[in-house]
């Protein structure tokens, strides 16, 4: 089974009436449903055959009499024969992979296997899909050999994020006149998650990061003074030569040093879901592009071993990341990342109107790098998200004008808004210290990520230069290639004097 299969089957079932060997009561109801099975040219067969008995019963003609009992009779002895029929099928559905981005194809892989002593008929299959993934597919399955087997497969694409179901599994019997079809459902479906896309970013040096460890990891050292420690008691196994002497005779024990112990970056996503901040849907959307954007920065956070948290405005968090986000390390990295990504594919508009319940949430210092995406903002809530930068240290917002992304008077920020009010709130936010980066409409995140780096006047944005791990020239050898910045140049002569304050988004320590 590929990477990211899922199986879903259902146990072998009985195909024909649908009904297994009970009461006359079952078997009268199993023959009533393989009567409304019948198809139009079953009907028309037992239209005519009326017809003609009842003109031969008229007219006196006994040839006519047995030509519409013949008529009857057919479609009557082809429903029998599918009622008593009895197959036992097992079917298996497969997805490669079950976790998908948008715009990109999944195959599902069908398997019927024909676990009966008898061999069946011709069957037409069907899965059922939601019109966004495609039209229903249909293939129609030769006579299958006892014990034998069918495998077939097709593709399924959808360029709107969210969950799929897919099932159940249909097969369809007929008989070889067409007269009659019956049409029996397995129980088993599965859900197919279409992800946000994600790009990947430039490796600039982000303001969370210490200097000097490039994988996303501080360290803590237990220092309370110049020669004083927080100790330990001595445990089995312990180097003797960690044992701090003066904390032994204070405590009457052995006690040794702590080493340093490493600390994992941090970085919280925070992401805008106000309805009453953008304007338009679709795959093209500035809501899309926000979702997209975070997405694509929590995976370049997780691969560089930070432990990274997403927030959105109602104050929510993923479930499972234990207040305290999740981690970057190797083993824990891809599922961390399904967690978040899971989430992303099924986060929509909010109804509230203000962003005080994500600057709650943040309330508390969770320390490290800040990284928003931002809606439309009235001074109000230009205000909020100014004192939540406060709270978190290092920042970076990326603002998205729906006057700019849908124009027009039904938008938040189209001709009813001033005209350059989305650049006073980005003002506001850089004199709070943000470091701002405005989206135009269908710019690429790797050219923003990239300018926001150039505009921070940190320390770290000096070092390197362009032969240094996280200069401009790093990108050809980096680990994203080459072209992460080549889309800076549309919005870069706009925004590259937003300078981030003093503690910006390159140049802070956590």
């Amino acid at each position: 089974m590929p990477a990211g299969g899922r199986p879903g089957a259902s146990g072998p079932a009985a195909y024909g009436a649908g009904e297994s060997e009970g009461t006359g009561g079952r078997r009268a109801g199993g023959l009533r449903a393989a009567l409304s099975g019948l198809t139009t040219r079953g009907r028309a067969f037992l239209a005519a055959g009326a017809a003609a008995t009842a003109c031969a019963y008229v007219l006196g003609q006994p040839d006519l009499l047995r030509v519409g009992l013949l008529l009857m009779a057919l479609p009557l002895v082809c429903v029998a024969v599918l009622h008593r029929t009895r197959y036992q099928v097992a079917g298996t559905r497969r997805l490669s992979p079950a976790r998908v981005p948008a715009g990109a194809e999944a195959r599902v892989h069908l398997r019927v296997d024909n676990v009966s002593r008898l061999p069946t008929g011709l069957l037409m299959l069907q899965d059922r899909v939601p019109y966004v993934l495609g039209p229903r597919p249909r293939f129609v399955l030769d006579r299958v050999e006892s014990g034998g087997r069918r495998e077939v497969s097709y593709r399924v694409r959808s360029d709107l994020r969210g969950r799929y179901p897919l099932g159940p599994l249909q097969l369809r019997l007929t008989d070889p006149f067409g007269m009659c079809e019956l049409t029996r459902s397995f129980s088993a479906s599965d859900t197919l998650t279409v992800v946000p896309r994600t790009e990947p970013l430039p490796p600039v040096r982000p303001g969370g990061e210490s200097a000097g460890f490039g994988d996303g990891r501080q360290r803590s050292l237990a220092l309370a003074g110049e020669d004083d420690m927080i100790p330990r008691g001595y445990r089995y196994g312990d180097d003797l030569r960690r044992v701090h002497w003066r904390s032994t005779a204070r405590h009457g024990e052995l006690m040794v040093r702590r080493e340093e112990q490493p600390r994992r970056a941090r970085c919280t996503v925070l992401l805008d879901t106000r309805a009453a901040a953008y304007a338009g849907a679709g795959p093209d959307s500035a809501f899309e592009w926000a979702v997209s954007g975070a997405a694509s920065v929590l995976a370049h956070m997780l691969e560089r071993g930070f432990t990274v948290r997403l927030l959105t405005d109602t104050g929510a968090s993923v479930p499972g990341d234990g207040g305290d986000g999740f981690s970057g390390a190797a083993q824990e990295s891809a599922d961390s990342m399904g967690l978040l990504m899971d989430m992303l594919a099924v986060v929509g508009h909010s109804r509230d109107t203000d962003l005080s319940p994500a600057y709650d949430a943040l309330r508390g210092g969770f320390e490290g790098l800040l990284v928003a995406f931002f809606g439309d903002l009235d001074e109000e809530q230009a205000s909020v998200a100014a004192r939540t930068r406060a709270r978190g240290g290092t920042a970076v917002a990326f603002l998205l004008d729906s006057g700019e992304w849908a124009p027009g008077p039904g938008s938040p920020g189209g001709a009813g808004a001033p005209a350059g009010d989305a650049g006073r709130r980005a003002r506001q936010l850089r004199e709070a210290g943000w470091s701002v980066v405005r989206v135009p409409p269908g710019q690429a995140l790797p050219g923003l990520w990239r300018q926001a780096a150039e505009a921070d006047t940190g320390p770290y944005a000096r070092e390197g230069g362009a032969t240094g791990p996280y200069g401009p020239g790093g990108d050809a050898s980096g680990p994203y290639g080459s072209g992460g910045g080549a889309a800076a140049g549309g919005a870069a002569a706009g925004e590259r004097a937003a300078t981030g304050g003093p503690a910006g988004l390159f140049g802070g320590r956590s």
